[in-house]
């Protein structure tokens, strides 16, 4: 279950099967398939002034940024195409869009948090519908 957050930073664990470039699994002695979870370094923008600046103006990002609470994003005024993933309360993936810059994603009725990334990371991370994210504060 999501918590209370303040702006800053922390840490992303996605949780799921088959996270990762190098499949992000391991096989235990009887060859079954165990899940290993990924960390990605994690911005928190949980103030107004914090989800209205999100990742305007820059360039790029090492990691995600949470922005909570927030059910919809745009994209104007930045420089980089991104990922975003939409978060229902219990941290799940609703959904996973790539958005260029200049546009308008709609609202997601369930969703409240967004997660956005450089455009590709996403699927690199595991961060897909359905799978499960937990949010780690301080570093």
């Amino acid at each position: 279950m999501a918590g209370r957050w303040r702006d800053g930073r922390g840490r992303l664990i996605v949780h799921g099967e088959g996270v990762g470039d190098d499949s992000g699994s391991d096989s235990d002695s009887d060859g079954a398939v165990v899940a290993v979870p990924r960390v990605v370094p994690l911005e928190l923008a949980t103030s107004y002034r914090a989800r209205t600046k999100g990742l305007l103006g820059r360039d790029g990002i090492d990691g995600a940024l949470l922005l909570s609470p927030a059910n919809s994003i745009h994209t104007f005024r930045m420089r980089i195409p991104i990922d975003v993933a939409y978060l229902d309360r219990h941290l799940r993936v609703l959904a996973v869009v790539t958005m260029r810059p200049g546009r308008l994603g709609r609202p997601r009725l369930r969703s409240r948090h967004v997660l956005e990334a450089a455009a590709g990371a996403m699927a690199g991370w595991g961060v897909r519908a359905g799978v499960r994210v937990e949010v780690v504060e301080g570093e």
